[in-house]
Formats: C-alpha cells, sequence, structure tokens
C-alpha cells in the first residue's frame, strides 16, 4: 500500500466525512444477529434519538431505517409516498432535483418539473404558478441543500406555498440534516429522506426517511419496489424489527455518532461549527482571488459545502492531487461544470490543526504566479 493511500485523509467532499475515533471505534462492537433482541433495541433507540434531533418532530413523524445510501432513502421516499395515481411536482436546480424526476420516471408516476438552470434558485415563481393551475398535484418534491453547487435553496419560502395550498412537501434533506433548520410542521412536511454519512458524521450503509405517522394510515403505499416499501419498513420497525437485513455495524455507529451529536449540543451546534470553517475557508479564498462558483455565493451557499470557481492560473486536478498530497480530498464539478469548480465541504472531524493545514495547502497551490 502507498504511503498516500496510509496517510489519515480528512474527507472534504459532500459525504463520507472523516469519522471520529469515537464512532470508528463503534464498528469493533461484537456481532450481533440483526432478529436478535438486543438488535431491536439497539434499532429503536437509534429511531428515538433521530426522531429528537429537530424540535416538534417526535411524536408526529417516525424515522424508517434502511440500509443503503442516502439516494436509496429518497428513492424509498419518492416511490412510497407518491401515490400510484399521484401527481409529483418536482422542484430541481441541480443533479439531485434532477434524480427525483428520475425516479418517478422510472416508477411509471405522473409528474411535472419546475426546473431552474443548477447555478440558479428555485423557481418559486413558477411553483405558485403550478399549483394555482392544476389541483391534481398531491405532492412538491424538492431538495434543500443541492451538492450540485452547495446551494441553500429557500425551502422556507417553497414551503409557505405548500401550506398556502395545502400540499405536502417531500424533501431531500440528504445533505442537510443535523447541520441546517428544518422546520417540519412550517414547511407542511410529509416525510424527509436523509442518512448517516453526512452531517450526523456516521458511516456509509444506514439512510432513513422521516415520515409523518398519519399519512401511513391515511391511504396505501405507492411503492412499486418490495425492498424500498416504506409502508413495510414502518410496519414491521415499529417494534424495532425490520423486514430485510440490516448493517448491524453501520448501526452501531449510527448510534455512536447520534449520542455525539447530542452531546456536542445538537444540530444547532453543529450547524454553527460548520457556519465557522466555511467562513474560514472563503475568507482565505477570497485573499487569493478565488470567487464563488454561484454569483450570489455569499448570500446563497450553504455552510456545509461552498463551490468555486477553478481560476485561470490553475486547473481542478491540480489543485485536487496538490491537497491529495496534503491529506485532503476535495470535490469536482458534475456535468457541464466539471474542471470549472471545485467544492469543499467541511462536516466530519476537523479540528484547528486540520484547519491551518488546510489554510497552508490552499495558499501554497493557490497563489497567484509572480
Amino acid at each position: 500500500m502507498s504511503a498516500t493511500a496510509e496517510r489519515r485523509m480528512r474527507l472534504l467532499n459532500p459525504g463520507p466525512v472523516t469519522l471520529t475515533e469515537r464512532v470508528r471505534g463503534a464498528l469493533q462492537r461484537p456481532d450481533l444477529c440483526h432478529r436478535e433482541p438486543e438488535f431491536y433495541a439497539l434499532a429503536m433507540e437509534v429511531r428515538g434519538r433521530i426522531e429528537r434531533i429537530y424540535e416538534g418532530c417526535a411524536g408526529r413523524f417516525v424515522a424508517i431505517l434502511l440500509t443503503g445510501s442516502g439516494t436509496s432513502a429518497v428513492e424509498a421516499m419518492v416511490g412510497s409516498m407518491v401515490p400510484k395515481d399521484g401527481h409529483a411536482l418536482v422542484v430541481a436546480n441541480g443533479v439531485y432535483g434532477d434524480r427525483m424526476a428520475a425516479m418517478l420516471t422510472a416508477q411509471g408516476k405522473r409528474f411535472t418539473t419546475v426546473g431552474a438552470e443548477w447555478i440558479a434558485p428555485m423557481d418559486l415563481a413558477g411553483v405558485e404558478r403550478a399549483l394555482s393551475a392544476d389541483a391534481s398535484i398531491t405532492h412538491v418534491l424538492a431538495v434543500q441543500h443541492e451538492t450540485t453547487t452547495g446551494r441553500d435553496n429557500d425551502v422556507a419560502a417553497l414551503g409557505a406555498l405548500c401550506k398556502r395550498f395545502d400540499k405536502p412537501m417531500l424533501l431531500d434533506g440528504v445533505s442537510s440534516f443535523a447541520g441546517e433548520p428544518i422546520d417540519f410542521e412550517g414547511w407542511n412536511l410529509e416525510a424527509v429522506a436523509a442518512t448517516a454519512n453526512k452531517c450526523v458524521h456516521g458511516v456509509p450503509g444506514i439512510s432513513f426517511v422521516v415520515a409523518r405517522e398519519s399519512a401511513f394510515a391515511a391511504r396505501p403505499s405507492g411503492a412499486t419496489s418490495v425492498y424500498l416499501d416504506l409502508w413495510r419498513h414502518w410496519k414491521e420497525q415499529r417494534t424495532g424489527a425490520s423486514p430485510f437485513t440490516q448493517s448491524v455495524h453501520c448501526m452501531y455507529a449510527l448510534q455512536e455518532a447520534l449520542k455525539e451529536l447530542e452531546d456536542e449540543g445538537g444540530w444547532r451546534a453543529r450547524c454553527a461549527t460548520y457556519a465557522r470553517r466555511a467562513s474560514a475557508v472563503r475568507e482565505v479564498l477570497a485573499e487569493l482571488g478565488v470567487t464563488y462558483f454561484l454569483a450570489d455565493g455569499a448570500t446563497a451557499s450553504s455552510s456545509i459545502l461552498t463551490a468555486f470557481a477553478v481560476p485561470a492560473w490553475t486547473t481542478y486536478d491540480a489543485l485536487h492531487d496538490g491537497l491529495k498530497e496534503r491529506g485532503f480530498i476535495i470535490y469536482a464539478g458534475q456535468g457541464p461544470y466539471a474542471g470549472k469548480m471545485f467544492r469543499i465541504a467541511v462536516m466530519g472531524a476537523l479540528g484547528e490543526q486540520d484547519m491551518t493545514e488546510l489554510e497552508q495547502g490552499l495558499r501554497a497551490l493557490l497563489a497567484r504566479p509572480g
């Protein structure tokens, strides 16, 4: 194995994150069968901790656990919560909004897309027009933190429209849950999809949907999948069981990550930590003449992740490889922005020394020639 592979890498990509030793240690716990009462107790504890992260959630919403990535949680949410004869309104301005539309296409469900350029905010005026014109719309689907560009979408304004037109929202919170505000009642949320390995700081392998429990009694499942049917998972998980094999050791790590989140002061404290880290990175890059990729980046970017334009005097590959040699991993742009953008996320176990070394690396690699 090379020295680079053995070196501790600080992950500045939007998940998975750099783990704390506390969470990594949880992976060493004893083997356990997912059909034993000890696992049922573990799963029930994890579900309860997830439900208590945000005020106003516990008692109305239930956490449903899935072994799979964040995308599996989104697909389970979209597939199960949108009725087979429903009509979804997808609000898209990036890869992950487009992905929800692709899921609906694969499921054979009716949907309308209100799209915007990937570098633009959500088209709220278009949403209002669509909701005014078509009463058949049953759900509004959106992404909170669109990591394509690092945009923190104005979900509060979208939620106000959902309340006004009495349309439930299904939210992709994969890259925002536990790191950004989520107003379950104010945004008229029916469900939020999320994952362990981003702002919660767990490991990849467990994702979850936090869904309004009353929805399960109100109508049948819309699922077109056996594995991703939330109704089936909800029914069995009420006792801690699961219809399919769960990733036991990933669940141990998620349990520890949730405890760690609580010990650190919850989502508000984590959000503040991200804001401090993001501010430090942005200040250094501004000094170096590196600009936000988004024209409104100073106000529109999430503290979790910021997208920057690759400056003319270097390339993405040179920056990526130079930082990797220093023990940091950054993220490239997607689609038409490959080579034009780099993204820096600030989740995970990053200490003051890590941030100092990152600043030193950025200054060394992004200084203008001459």
